[in-house]
């Protein structure tokens, strides 16, 4: 029996298999990406490596409080800055006011001057017993002898007539009603006190306590203690006259009316 000789030994092919799914299955292979898009997170082209090329992420910036101490006082300097400019300011044009327009200005003072009434404006020199517009009279005509102005006290009621050309001197009078408490009638002659171009006497028939007068200007008050006393003296004596300039001495010093035949001696520039 013939045997036959071996063929060529076969190797046998090898099969290369995958890792699999888990499932005894190669996983599905993944589409391949289409021409010119990018994987998301994969790093843009022209990126450098290290983070270089990131967007640099703005700081953040944290204000400190403010310096409200600073500010208090900048704020309380410009204040009183402003209060002191115009409170110069309010001086200069207060102060250049006229002596009218302050006395017009206190409460209860009436200005005969702007009524334009003849009868008070009327400067001349007349003997005897004359009528007055207002009680007491702020003006009009007058004897030729003033009464004493320097701060002259009468116990007693006085003669219009001379007082009135006191008036036109630029002195002040203070009158009261006749039985006035003394205490009060000290209070009034205090107010006189040391000051020329001023006289005070009782007055009969006075409507209040005490009626103040200058030429063309009254201030009537029932209290001694009136401030307003006070202001219309400071605004007004001396400044009120119509012939500023003459003395308030060498007058008349007697109480009671003026005598019927009464002219008096005058004074130097009346």
């Amino acid at each position: 029996m013939s045997m036959s000789s071996p063929g060529p030994e076969r190797v046998p092919s090898t099969v290369k298999v995958g890792k699999t799914s888990g499932q005894g299955k190669p996983p599905a292979s993944k589409p391949a990406a289409k021409p010119g898009s990018a994987k998301p997170g994969a790093a843009k082209p022209g990126a450098a490596k290290g983070g270089k090329g990131r967007k640099p992420v703005t700081p953040v910036k944290v204000s400190g409080g403010r310096p409200w101490g600073p500010i208090a006082v900048i704020g309380l300097v410009a204040v009183i800055a402003l209060g002191i400019v115009g409170f110069g300011v309010y001086s200069v044009v207060k102060g250049s006011r006229s002596w009218e327009d302050k006395a017009s200005d206190i409460a209860g003072v009436v200005n005969y001057r702007a009524q334009k009434n003849a009868a008070i404006d009327d400067q001349t020199h007349k003997d005897g017993t004359l009528t007055y517009v207002t009680s007491p009279p702020v003006g009009g005509a007058h004897n030729a002898t003033p009464q004493n102005c320097n701060g002259d006290v009468y116990d007693a009621p006085i003669a219009n007539e001379h007082a009135v050309h006191s008036l036109e001197h630029g002195a002040v009078w203070i009158t009261y009603k006749q039985g006035l408490a003394a205490d009060q009638v000290a209070i009034l002659q205090k107010k006189m006190e040391g000051k020329d171009y001023t006289f005070m006497s009782p007055y009969a028939g006075l409507d209040k306590n005490v009626s103040v007068q200058v030429w063309g200007f009254q201030l009537k008050t029932d209290d001694v203690n009136d401030s307003r006393i006070d202001e219309f003296i400071k605004d007004t004596r001396v400044v009120a006259a119509l012939e500023p300039g003459i003395s308030c001495s060498g007058g008349n010093t007697t109480t009671g009316p003026v005598t019927a035949a009464a002219t008096g001696t005058g004074m130097s520039g009346s």
